[in-house]
């Protein structure tokens, strides 16, 4: 059984693509299988949202692609898709996934897309679902031959612009989210500054 699905996780209007949903529900539709959309906000804001301001609350580096790909994508889509008959799950990460004879057992590696692959926020997947883990796209060298693909079948998507920031904050606005869902006040500013002014003085 083939299947499409999305996972709805953050707020309505705060997505920096509204139409990431409707793109894939078109797709799924050309490719003749069934689409789903999830709700799991709830988990969200648990794993990924609240995780990224307790690392900033405890001086640390968050990275919210980890927290989303352990459970989120490889977590509770992984527990969904089983309770659905399914026997794998397929996403478009630059990543690739091998039987290794050294260690028995299946593991990640990189892909061949160089600057583009993503196995270093995969990391944290489980080992005992890699065998269940598809990714499409582990031999392709660029994005280019994907749009190209995309292109020859039609899809609207060939031509959508790459997303690099985080999908909570689009704006890229740090700063501003953590004020506005936290009790931190940055003040990475004026520190930079006082630091400037003692390296002077020394």
């Amino acid at each position: 059984m083939l299947l499409g699905a999305t996972l709805e996780l953050i707020e309505e209007g705060s997505n920096a693509d509204k139409n990431t949903y409707l793109d894939a529900k078109n797709i799924c539709n050309l490719l003749g299988i069934s689409h789903f959309t999830y709700n799991y906000k709830e988990e969200f804001k648990k794993y990924v949202i609240d995780d990224f301001i307790n690392c900033y609350a405890n001086c640390k580096t968050p990275n919210p692609c980890i927290e989303c790909n352990k459970h989120m994508k490889f977590g509770v889509m992984y527990e969904k898709a089983k309770s659905l008959g399914c026997d794998y799950i397929a996403t478009g990460h630059y990543a690739k996934i091998e039987y290794d004879d050294e260690y028995k057992r299946y593991v990640l590696k990189k892909s061949n897309a160089g600057k583009k692959d993503q196995s270093y926020v995969l990391w944290s997947i489980p080992k005992e679902i890699l065998e269940h883990v598809i990714f499409p796209l582990s031999d392709f060298e660029n994005k280019d031959e994907i749009r190209k693909i995309a292109e020859e079948n039609n899809l609207k998507v060939a031509t959508k612009p790459d997303s690099e920031d985080i999908c909570f904050i689009p704006d890229g606005n740090y700063k501003r989210f953590l004020e506005n869902n936290s009790s931190i006040k940055p003040k990475i500013r004026k520190y930079c500054k006082r630091k400037r002014r003692n390296l002077r003085k020394t």
